[in-house]
């Protein structure tokens, strides 16, 4: 048989290799902690399971949903908006519903990039980032996201040759894998920078309610600049431990919304409409709580102190749902994960799976009890 070309250039996704790994060691009756995948352990609302199975208990959950999604909902994406962000939205040209925020990412490259053009990425950055373009046949350029800046993008080291060729540029705060918050002002900057280059923003926003300390993270689309040249992705997943329902808007740019919504028509027929309608009742709710921040921020807090206890100090991330952890041999990413596998019986994501900049760190996900956290890294201690 033959197959695409394309697919000789799309590497293993790093979560599949993980979880057949994973599978494969706990089928011979290895008991593997897994700081893997940033899949939350903690149920969701009960409340909304309730609400769900009343959903589809209706007539017509079993028919095609609207691709554009259900008025109500599109209605009550826009009323979180302006209540959660202060962002004015109209649902019937500047909200799309979403089969989660992965599929919306690689889609809007297909949708915005040709063969030959550019993706500017946030590296280290959510894998799907540079996937995507790689899907659409384009290239992607990393935009370094280093310590020393606050994982923050350098916009005046992208040379005038690639912001002429540059189409796209994606990143996303609260930042995976890092943990990092936007700067002040960055929205701004990347509109600036749009506006000058005639770019397409993305902002993926998946993590806006995981932030420890200080103010809320704020929306993207609140800088009018960028608004006027881009859209968010907002994930509901990691706010209400929901990730498997794959529930996402995009939201913003009506030309952008409406240029993915025409290619989404070919792919996918618009989202469940039990999930649909819960998610619009669960939109309407002030009384139902977001991320358990505070047992997140417990084992963050258990996890730095423990990690430095073992010789692996790392800084104590101001959002997300991960530890961005300096390697502390002269191994590479990969093979210090390897062997913290292999010896261990711990899982790790490799640095350098976010990109080039992640090289020389490895991701911990924070999405297991504080007994077996405190295990794992016991478990690495030992073998370092």
């Amino acid at each position: 048989m033959q197959f695409s070309d394309r697919m000789d250039t799309i590497p293993e996704y790093v979560v599949a290799r993980l979880n057949r790994a994973i599978a494969e060691a706990r089928a011979r009756g290895v008991d593997v902690i897994s700081l893997g995948i940033g899949d939350p352990d903690l149920p969701p609302d009960p409340r909304l399971r309730e609400r769900l199975a009343l959903e589809v208990q209706r007539d017509d959950a079993a028919r095609y949903p609207t691709n554009h999604g259900e008025p109500a909902l599109r209605e009550a994406v826009a009323d979180y908006y302006q209540r959660r962000f202060g962002v004015s939205l109209d649902p019937a040209t500047e909200v799309l519903p979403l089969l989660g925020a992965k599929e919306g990412l690689a889609h809007l490259a297909t949708a915005i990039l040709d063969p030959g053009s550019l993706s500017l990425i946030a590296d280290p950055g959510y894998p799907v980032y540079a996937g995507g373009p790689l899907m659409a046949g384009a290239a992607s350029l990393p935009l370094p996201l280093l310590p020393e800046n606050g994982y923050q993008p350098d916009l005046g080291a992208v040379s005038a040759e690639a912001a002429a060729q540059a189409r796209l540029l994606i990143v996303g705060y609260p930042n995976n894998p890092t943990g990092a918050i936007a700067r002040p002002g960055l929205f701004g900057e990347l509109g600036a920078f749009a506006n000058q280059h005639g770019i397409v923003l993305c902002h993926d926003n998946a993590y806006a309610d995981l932030v420890y300390d200080g103010e809320p993270a704020p929306s993207a689309l609140a800088d009018p600049s960028f608004r006027a040249h881009g859209i968010e992705i907002l994930s509901l997943s990691k706010s209400y431990s929901i990730p498997g329902w794959r529930i996402a808007f995009a939201v913003g740019n009506p030309e952008v919304i409406a240029t993915l919504q025409r290619l989404k028509t070919q792919i996918d027929s618009g989202m469940f409409p039990a999930l649909q309608r819960t998610a619009t009742w669960l939109l309407g709710q002030t009384d139902i709580a977001g991320p358990p921040l505070a047992t997140y921020r417990a084992r963050r807090d258990l996890a730095c102190t423990r990690l430095g206890e073992i010789g692996m100090p790392v800084a104590p991330p101001a959002g997300a749902m991960y530890l961005w952890v300096p390697v502390p041999t002269n191994e590479s990413s990969l093979a210090f994960a390897d062997r913290v596998f292999e010896q261990a019986a711990v899982a790790v994501t490799p640095g350098n799976a976010y990109g080039a900049a992640g090289e020389g760190f490895v991701r911990m996900a924070l999405t297991i009890p504080e007994d077996r956290l405190a295990e794992a890294i016991e478990r690495i201690g030992a073998i370092l």
